[in-house]
């Protein structure tokens, strides 16, 4: 079955962490380099972090230097350590392949930031 559940969102301050985590399962996801994406509200959905299999990493320019994405293959399952939180971040992220299986969305997790 193939499958991505998000996890690890929440209400946070400005300057506060969270780590988010997501679940996947199915060979198109575990072969693959890996990603976390956002949406807000009338926006495009744009990609934060790109893990791939041998575990380079980048990052958006608006990100760098704030998260860390990673992955543990044996459990199936990628991260995103997000510090020094703004307002801005505020979305509904979402992981998926890099590039995207846009069949396998899953349902996210809403992250907001108060200012």
């Amino acid at each position: 079955q193939v499958q991505l559940v998000e996890s690890g969102g929440g209400l946070v301050q400005a300057g506060g962490s969270l780590r988010l985590s997501c679940a996947y399962s199915g060979s198109i996801f575990r072969f693959n380099a890996m990603g976390w994406y956002r949406q807000t509200p009338g926006k495009q959905r744009e990609l934060v972090a790109i893990i791939r299999l041998g575990g380079s990493t980048n990052y958006a320019d608006s990100v760098k230097g704030r998260f860390t994405i990673s992955r543990d293959n044996a459990k199936n399952t990628v991260y995103l350590q997000m510090n020094s939180l703004k307002p801005e971040d505020t979305a509904v992220y979402y992981c998926n392949a890099n590039p995207p299986q846009h069949t396998y969305w899953g349902q996210g997790t809403q992250v907001t930031v108060s200012s």
